[in-house]
C-alpha cells in the first residue's frame, strides 16, 4: 500500500515538475514505470525464494551509504540524477553476478537487470552531454556488496537475499531522490 502511495505521489511530482529538466522520458512516465517494474520483480525474487535471513543483514558487514544520498541531494539537478544512473550501473553490474544459489528463475533475473539497464540509459539521456565523474565512494560500496557479501558468502542463496533485500532499499532511494529533485523543480 505505501509503494502505491510513493508512485502515486511520485507520478503527480514527475508530472508537474518533469518539463523543468527538459527530459521527456521522465515527462511521459518512463521513469515511473520501471521504477515500478524493478521493484515487482525484486517481489517477485523474493517469492519466489526459499531463504529467510532473519539473522543476518547486509550493515553487519557493508554500512548503506546514507550520507552519499545525503550529499547527493544537495548536489545539482545533472549530478543527482548522474548519481542515479551510478547506482543503476552498479545494480546491474552486481546481478550479472554468479546467483545460480539463489532460487530465482533466470528469466526474472534477466528481465530485472534489463529493466535496470534501460532505466540507467534513459535517465542519462536526461543529463547534459558533458562526463560526470563516477562517484568513488559509491563505487567501493557497491564492491564491498560483492567482496564482503556474495564472494564471501559464496555465493550462497542467503548472501542474494541479502543483496536483493539492499538493492530494494537503494532503488527506492534513488526514486526518492529523483522525486524530491523533480517536485523542487
Amino acid at each position: 500500500m505505501l509503494n502505491r502511495i510513493f508512485f502515486v505521489c511520485l507520478s503527480l511530482s514527475l508530472y508537474s515538475a518533469g518539463s523543468s529538466l527538459s527530459c521527456r522520458w521522465i515527462m511521459d512516465h518512463k521513469f515511473r514505470q520501471h521504477s515500478e517494474n524493478s521493484l515487482a520483480l525484486l517481489d517477485t525474487m523474493a517469492n519466489n525464494s526459499t531463504n529467510t535471513t532473519e539473522d543476518a543483514e547486509v550493515e553487519d558487514t557493508v554500512a548503506f551509504p546514507n550520507l552519499l544520498y545525503r550529499q547527493a541531494s544537495k548536489a545539482s539537478a545533472e549530478d543527482q540524477l548522474a548519481f542515479t544512473v551510478q547506482i543503476l550501473n552498479e545494480t546491474a553490474a552486481l546481478f550479472e553476478e554468479d546467483h545460480s544459489s539463489a532460487s530465482w528463475e533466470e528469466n526474472t533475473v534477466e528481465d530485472f537487470v534489463n529493466v535496470v539497464t534501460q532505466q540507467a540509459d534513459n535517465l542519462r539521456s536526461c543529463i547534459g552531454s558533458h562526463g560526470h565523474k563516477t562517484n568513488k565512494k559509491l563505487q567501493m560500496y557497491f564492491m564491498k556488496l560483492s567482496s564482503h557479501v556474495i564472494k564471501k558468502m559464496g555465493h550462497s542463496a542467503e548472501a542474494w537475499e541479502l543483496i536483493r533485500n539492499e538493492i530494494k532499499t537503494h532503488l527506492m532511494r534513488a526514486d526518492q531522490l529523483v522525486s524530491s529533485l523533480l517536485t523542487t523543480n
